[in-house]
């Protein structure tokens, strides 16, 4: 048998997962920031900015974890539901908090083609971006990740999924 059920290239990610990893990405982050003491070489981060909508979960813990106080968003549109569509910026950060990016991380949750984070990256060069999970194709776009995965693989994130009945393979109640 060749077909595949529809879980066999998914990647159910539920939010204790999606906390974990995204506490274990800012203990990777920590201490390569710009920032740090007089003479100290990495530190601190300036800001976090979070690519809505996956972004905001991992941002919101990632700031926490490192004590940085300034967060803010970028909304860029690259998916119609499943769909792959031109990645546009529809929401941009405070300009005079972002500068070249420089001491600003930005965190999402996953890169996949890595058009999103292309897109960004032309805005702000200097800035250090951050994902929990990386497809192949996306990581280069990528300075720092937690995990990786298939580029055919489907990430299920907890916000996209609702708890409900789930028939048996075979048989029935």
């Amino acid at each position: 048998m060749t077909d595949r059920l529809p879980h066999e290239k998914g990647f159910h990610v539920s939010w204790d997962q999606i906390h974990r990893d995204s506490r274990a990405l800012a203990w990777r982050l920590d201490g390569l920031g710009p920032e740090g003491e007089a003479g100290e070489k990495g530190g601190g981060w300036r800001a976090v900015v979070a690519i809505t909508r996956g972004g905001m979960a991992p941002a919101m813990i990632v700031a926490r974890e490192l004590d940085i106080r300034a967060v803010d968003t970028i909304s860029v549109k690259s998916y119609d539901h499943q769909d792959r569509s031109e990645a546009r910026v529809i929401k941009a950060p405070d300009n005079d908090l972002m500068g070249d990016g420089t001491g600003i991380l930005v965190i999402d949750d996953l890169v996949d083609s890595g058009k999103t984070l292309e897109l960004v990256r032309t805005l702000f060069p200097k800035a250090h971006f951050a994902t929990v999970y990386a497809k192949p194709q996306g990581r280069p776009m990528v300075d720092t990740y937690v995990t990786e995965v298939s580029q055919d693989t489907w990430i299920f994130f907890p916000w996209d999924m609702a708890l409900q009945y789930a028939p048996p393979y075979r048989g029935r109640d």
